[in-house]
């Protein structure tokens, strides 16, 4: 079974197109648009199709034909001529703009999306909803709100990476004949987790993978524990947390299985000495969750991420003031927005993900995962890989953590940094689905859910 699913930029589709008759599939696609937006909207019975010049207006068109085959009640609104009465349908088809779309919509044609958003009518889009760049998610001005969408051959990137996929509803994917193409970026899919080394016969505690967490500070005693109990539940053999002597309490109550080690108050050089120490017998380092923000832990950052030749995945107070540099060993940075945005001096991530991920790849030299109901999982030089089966429950504090020691214990266990990240996050999103709850869900239902995530 595929581990990975091709997610298809506009000028991928070209080439998976360029030696086909447009005319021949142009005639499929419009027939499966129309069984696809009956099987959506079974109930509709009066359905406007907007359509545009281009080949998706063309794809419009057909499926127009098709659905008058049906017995429904059909109307056309070609948007070149000028059109703008939508009438007052049950559903409306957009194949306004297609994959080859990019840039701001006219003035004209953002008014017309309006109009399509504002009726209550439910909204079908052919291939991706219009104003979303089919390549990127991006939506530079307006864009088609769809309740669903049908897209051709291939998932495309704009449907998966938001802000694109929050206007694409549900998608479903038609296959249009196509040969089936390399691409860039890929989704995520559940059997990338079949991947993950899990404890043999052979195996003791140490080889199983031996995480080492730095973190936890006075009233930041709950990050590190999570780190810690995520990368047990992922499967780590052995967890040592080492945080300031103060936390050390509040560690010892809630983790029975880890060993916890002291820290000086004030971190710096002697708390370095400290970690190097126990990292001589770790195989992976979680750094960053609770740590602190003082001149002490940036000290420790720094020197621990310069000086560690162990693969590193550095979360939350760890990423504050980072800068890039010459790392002996692998790293992965595991950034929300916010923090990406500080790492970037940017404060428009949301608007522009995919290609905000990538440039933090390539200015630190190493994977970076951006977080969200898309989370990306960018490598220099490399494509991104999206996790996107999350639900809603993971907006809640403390899953940044838990997705921390996940990462950990699969770099612990020697996988290579962008799968280990990916997989991870396919972990996390996994263990929400498995969890007993879903209103309320807190971060630690995650860990206990991770088992049942990876047997799966």
């Amino acid at each position: 079974m595929p581990e990975l699913e091709p997610l298809y930029t506009a000028e991928e589709m070209r080439a998976a197109e360029s030696d086909h008759d447009t005319r021949a599939l142009m005639e499929r696609a419009g027939a499966l648009a129309a069984e696809a937006a009956l099987q959506e909207l079974r109930e509709a019975e009066r359905w406007t199709v907007v359509v545009g010049g281009g080949a998706n207006g063309g794809d419009g068109r057909i499926a127009a034909r098709h659905l008058q085959a049906q017995g429904k009640q059909v109307r056309i609104v070609d948007a070149k001529a000028g059109e703008t009465d939508l009438g007052d349908p049950d559903a409306i088809v957009d194949a306004l703009f297609g994959t080859g779309f990019g840039g701001e919509p006219r003035a004209d044609a953002a008014a017309l999306i309006e109009r399509i958003n504002a009726s209550p009518a439910r909204v079908f889009a052919i291939d991706v909803p219009s104003g979303v760049d089919a390549s990127t998610g991006e939506i530079p001005g307006v864009a088609v709100e769809a309740d669903a969408t049908v897209t051709f051959h291939g998932r495309k990137v704009g449907v998966v990476v938001a802000p694109g996929r929050f206007n694409a509803g549900r998608v479903r994917v038609a296959d249009i004949g196509l040969a089936p193409g390399e691409t860039r970026h890929r989704l995520v899919l559940p059997e990338l987790l079949g991947s993950v080394p899990r404890r043999s016969e052979r195996d003791n505690k140490y080889t199983a993978g031996h995480v080492l967490v730095v973190g936890g500070s006075p009233g930041m005693s709950g990050a590190p524990s999570l780190t810690a109990g995520a990368a047990m539940r992922a499967d780590a053999g052995y967890v040592t947390v080492a945080a300031r002597e103060s936390v050390l309490p509040v560690l010892e109550a809630r983790l029975v299985e880890a060993v916890k080690k002291p820290l000086p108050e004030t971190l710096g050089d002697e708390a370095v000495d400290v970690v190097l120490e126990l990292a001589a017998k770790a195989s992976a380092v979680a750094l960053g969750p609770g740590l602190g923000r003082d001149e002490g832990a940036r000290t420790l950052v720094r020197r621990l991420m310069t000086e560690l030749e162990l693969p590193i995945v550095a979360d939350a107070d760890a990423l504050y003031e980072l800068e890039p540099a010459d790392w002996p060993g692998p790293r992965v940075l595991t950034p929300h927005e916010g923090e990406l945005g500080r790492l970037l001096g940017r404060k428009d991530i949301s608007a522009h993900r995919l290609a905000s991920v990538q440039e933090a790849a390539e200015r630190f030299g190493c994977v970076v995962v951006l977080k969200g109901a898309d989370t990306l999982v960018a490598a220099p030089g490399a494509g991104v890989l999206v996790a996107a089966s999350g639900l809603p429950s993971l907006a809640t504090a403390g899953t940044g953590d838990v997705l921390t020691g996940i990462v950990a214990a699969f770099l612990a266990k020697g996988m290579e940094p962008q799968r280990a990240a990916a997989a991870a996050a396919a972990a996390q999103q996994r263990a929400a689905v498995e969890a007993r709850e879903r209103a309320g869900l807190v971060a630690s239902d995650l860990i206990d859910a991770l088992p049942r995530a990876l047997d799966r």
